[in-house]
This record gives C-alpha cells, structure tokens and sequence, in this order.
C-alpha cells in the first residue's frame, strides 16, 4: 500500500458538487492499494499514520502526532498512487489492485484509523469520480510505502 498523507489547515472532498466529507486541521491521506497487499500492510500504515509527528510542538519544532494534536483525518482512496510511467506518456495502471481487492484494505484501512481516533475520519466514496480541496499546512507532505518501509 502507498499513501501520501498531507498535513491540512482544512480539506475536503466533493463528489457532484456536493462536499462528501470536510476537516479542520489534520491529515489528508490518499490511499492507493497494489494486489500484493494484506492486512499487515494496514496495520502498519495505521501505526505510522497515526504516530507520525509532524505537527509543531510549543517550539515549533515538528513533534507531534495527528492524536496529539485531536486533529482530523480525510481518508480518500486514489488508485493513480501506483501508476508507472517507464514506458512513454500515458500512465499505466496495472500496478493498482482490482476493487475485489483494493476495497476491503481500503476499508480496514479506515475501521483501523477509527478505532483509534476520537473522531470518525472523514471519506471519499473509492472508485467515485472526487473533487478534493485542502490547504496544506507548511507545506508538509509525506510519501509512505509499505513495500519499501522508508
């Protein structure tokens, strides 16, 4: 599993013009699943999302996690995560993991984040057509993969 986890003043998600989900001040987090997944690809991407300190202490150094700061997550699944381009300009995507697949990690990946959070993480709809907005807050963006544990 990939994701790229954006910290946020506010994000959000809208399908049709409609906002499916909003946050405050959290984690953006796009999730993209590959067939070799399992779940022990999800638990430790929850572990690292969760404990990744990357919110200003009293000193403004980066020190904090998501829960130590009672912030919000934005779940939103993005299969283009693992898209290839080594041969020519159109990206290939046969990288991503089928929906049979993809969901139910994608799912356990969210049930494990709630079971942890205060509050619900917000969504998108896996496979919907999304509009998302945020303001990323720094910028600081993270690029976690659970293949190369970096």
């Amino acid at each position: 599993m990939r994701i790229v986890i954006q910290r946020v003043k506010e994000a959000s998600v809208s399908i049709s013009g409609e906002v499916r989900s909003a946050i405050g001040t959290g984690l953006m987090i796009l999730v993209g699943v590959e067939p070799s997944d399992t779940q022990e690809d999800v638990d430790w991407l929850v572990k690292k999302t969760v404990n990744l300190r990357i919110f200003n202490d009293d000193e403004g150094v980066m020190n904090r996690s998501v829960i130590d700061v009672g912030g919000d997550l934005l779940v939103v699944s993005q299969f283009t995560l693992h898209a290839s381009t080594k041969k020519g300009n159109r990206p290939s995507y046969i990288r991503a993991a089928r929906p049979e697949h993809a969901i139910p990690l994608y799912r356990a990946y969210i049930d494990a984040l709630n079971s942890l959070m205060p509050r619900k993480c917000g969504e998108g709809v896996f496979g919907a057509d999304m509009q998302v907005s945020l303001i990323n807050d720094g910028p600081v963006t993270i690029i976690i993969d659970s293949k190369l544990k970096e």
